[in-house]
C-alpha cells in the first residue's frame, strides 16, 4: 500500500512542479512578442492550479521586478515530496 501512495505523491508533485515551470514559461513569452490570451482555459487551468501555491509566496519573494515565487514553490515542493516519501518508507 506505501508503494501506491508513493507512486501517487510522486505523480501529484511532478504536475505541479510542471504546471509551475509552464506557467513561468508562459510568462516569458509576452517579452518575446507572443500574446497569451488570460481566458484560454488551459491557462485558466493553470493558474487555478498554481495560483494558491505562488500567490502567498508572492508576498515575501518579490525582489524589485523579480518574482521568486517560482524557485521557491519548486524547492518547497521537493521538500515536502521528499518528506512524505521518506515518511512512508519508514
Amino acid at each position: 500500500m506505501s508503494n501506491f501512495l508513493i507512486i501517487v505523491i510522486q505523480i501529484v508533485f511532478q504536475l505541479l512542479w510542471w504546471a509551475i515551470l509552464i506557467k513561468v514559461i508562459l510568462s516569458w513569452l509576452p517579452m518575446a512578442g507572443i500574446r497569451i490570451d488570460p481566458y484560454n482555459p488551459v491557462v485558466q487551468m493553470l493558474n487555478s492550479i498554481t495560483d494558491p501555491i505562488l500567490e502567498p509566496l508572492r508576498r515575501y519573494t518579490t525582489v524589485g521586478m523579480i518574482d521568486l515565487s517560482p524557485i521557491v514553490a519548486l524547492i518547497g515542493l521537493s521538500l515536502i515530496e521528499n518528506i512524505l516519501i521518506g515518511l512512508l518508507r519508514g
